[in-house]
């Protein structure tokens, strides 16, 4: 590799060669060789070690990556589905399995470490996206704009998983392309800023995206360049037209912000002094979970949000061996502070509790209504072979959205 001419990062085929794993992997593998052990099969199950600060649950992200990743292998994996609520422990207190690995543990080992990254990364953007969209409801506009705020090797990633979470669009480009959606985004200030300096007024630059942009791009009008945002306001609606502006987006800097919410009631009354009540009013800047009820409040229609869904902090999920086959049978053995065994994890789909059991137990019934539970984890690959049809991006979305209507956003269910 040419250190000089290349980005630091790692390429698909960098991660399956196992270059992105930790050293002692590699190490752990040659170790077992030397005494013929590393075709020992184990029961590894990946835990939630835990959630981010305030979080009573999570959402399951990751395992796209994963499947490719460990496709043709002679492992058998079993996961959560993506996009379903995760808990870092069940109703009785258990940790919850949210994904297994059966099979000889040296075809896998040097695979913890990336497994991990995207399972941790993964479920970290959606449930942040999620919370993001319970606090706003379903009828508020939200766009990822999150890949100004991370590595540009992970944006697409960043982007695919913001949308499953509950953004209705995304702004990157490649993250939009592995959707099978349409970037959405507005205008930046530096197109504001050229027009000003070249033409000699900045308006000029929303006739040129207006007069420029194919007709399903929505009019969203940049409007705190260089006047009051009323002012800019007013001029965008009326000298593009009422009639094809369908918003305007205030991405006020801070130094100038003072009230924000006032600022969003102002813009709305004045518009709607004029009779443009159906101009829409998206903001954007630093916007997190603690300013958008306000935000609602004083009339927002949508919100551009990059770095809270970039900075998003992750799920803490581990790896643990917690039973080994000997003799054609599994034996229990784990670390203290883990469960040993096999284990099923049951779900009451209605109520969204979880209840861990050894699998030769019977299965239970709901603590909380009385029907049956049934397994959460599902088969996804087999001796090598997926044997999953995964959802699609939209089936996930819709998924989390159905659930979050069932959760709060302080609790567990059974809280």
């Amino acid at each position: 590799m040419d250190n000089e001419k290349a980005f630091i990062i790692a390429s698909d085929e960098d991660i399956k060669k196992g270059l992105t794993t930790d050293v002692y992997f590699l190490r752990t593998v040659s170790i077992l060789k030397s005494d013929g052990l590393d075709k020992t099969e184990v029961y590894a199950e990946f835990t939630i070690s835990s959630l981010p600060k305030g979080y009573p649950w999570g959402i399951f992200g990751g395992l796209r990556e994963v499947i490719k990743l460990l496709e043709g292998l002679p492992i058998d994996l079993d996961a959560v589905p993506e996009g379903c609520v995760i808990y870092d422990r069940d109703y009785y207190g258990v940790k919850v399995p949210v994904m297994t690995i059966k099979g000889p543990y040296a075809e896998f080992a040097i695979y913890e470490t990336p497994i991990l990254g995207f399972l941790a990364f993964g479920s970290g953007i959606m449930s942040k996206v999620a919370r993001l969209r319970k606090i706003a409801g379903k009828n508020v506009l939200i766009l990822s704009f999150g890949a100004r705020r991370m590595h540009p090797a992970v944006s697409p990633f960043i982007s695919y998983y913001a949308y499953m979470g509950g953004c209705d669009g995304v702004s990157c480009v490649l993250g939009a392309k592995f959707l099978g959606k349409k970037p959405m985004g507005t205008m930046p200030h530096s197109l504001m800023i050229i027009y000003k300096v070249m033409k000699g007024d900045h308006g000029l630059a929303w006739k040129a995206f207006d007069r420029v942009m194919p007709p399903d791009v929505p009019r969203i009008m940049l409007v705190d360049t260089y006047w009051d945002e009323v002012a800019e306001t007013l001029k965008a609606v009326e000298e593009v037209g009422p009639d094809r502006v369908w918003g305007v987006r205030l991405d006020t800097p801070s130094s100038r912000r003072g009230n924000f919410e006032d600022i969003v009631r102002e813009v709305i009354w004045e518009l709607k002094a004029r009779g443009y009540e159906n101009i829409k009013v998206v903001v954007s800047g630093g916007i997190d979970e603690d300013d958008i009820p306000g935000l609602i409040r004083a009339g927002v229609a949508g919100f551009g949000i990059g770095s809270s869904i970039a900075n998003a902090k992750i799920v803490d999920i581990a790896m643990d061996v917690v039973a080994v086959k000997k003799d054609g049978r599994w034996v229990p053995a784990a670390k203290r502070g883990k469960f040993s065994g096999v284990k099923v994890v049951y779900r009451c789909f209605d109520c969204l509790i979880d209840i861990v059991k050894l699998e030769n137990e019977p299965a239970p019934k709901c603590p909380k209504c009385g029907s049956p539970m049934k397994p959460l984890l599902k088969p996804i690959i087999r001796k090598g072979k997926i044997v999953y049809d995964p959802p699609s991006p939209d089936e996930v979305r819709e998924l989390v959205l159905k659930q979050i209507d069932k959760l709060s956003i302080d609790k567990k269910p059974w809280e």
